[in-house]
């Protein structure tokens, strides 16, 4: 009966260890193809403010039901100063300078961004944000692109 239950235990402590272990290679696929969509929506979004002009571009940013939209990911923007100019998840950030407000453990990430965009003209930056979505805070991770006078970016949740 011993020799059972141990047996029992040791299949399933295989069986578990099997899942985490598939699963985790899973997770680790879709956050990269995520990341992936999240760099090809900026480039798409680089490429529509250069064919439509930033006005009509920050337009259709902010729509929430917009282009620029697409499950949980979404583009937003800053001006070179760090203020928010595009927003479609949290409209009530835009018009705010953002540039010293820290995450929840002191990171000033988009100080990180603006100073990287103007240097590098993109790149990622890691952080941890409130994910609108789900209303919780979660490690961030966001691609930016330099766009004139803008930074477009564009993050994935993980």
């Amino acid at each position: 009966m011993k020799v059972k239950r141990i047996i029992v235990a040791v299949l399933v402590i295989l069986l578990a260890g099997t899942f985490g272990h598939v699963y985790g290679k899973d997770t680790a696929k879709a956050k990269s193809d995520e990341k992936a969509q999240a760099k090809s929506m900026v480039e798409k979004a680089v490429a529509f403010v250069k064919a439509n002009g930033k006005e009509k571009a920050i337009t259709e940013f902010n729509k929430p039901d917009g282009k620029f939209v697409k499950d949980s990911l979404y583009v937003f923007a800053y001006d070179l100063n760090g203020t928010v100019i595009a927003h479609p998840k949290l409209p009530e950030l835009i018009g705010k300078n953002l540039i010293n407000k820290p995450d929840s453990r002191g990171k000033l990430f988009r100080k990180e961004i603006v100073e990287k965009a103007k240097s590098k003209g993109k790149g990622w930056v890691n952080y941890r944000y409130l994910n609108p979505t789900i209303k919780k805070e979660e490690a961030k991770t966001t691609y930016f692109k330099k766009a004139g006078d803008m930074i477009i970016c564009c993050g994935v949740y993980y």
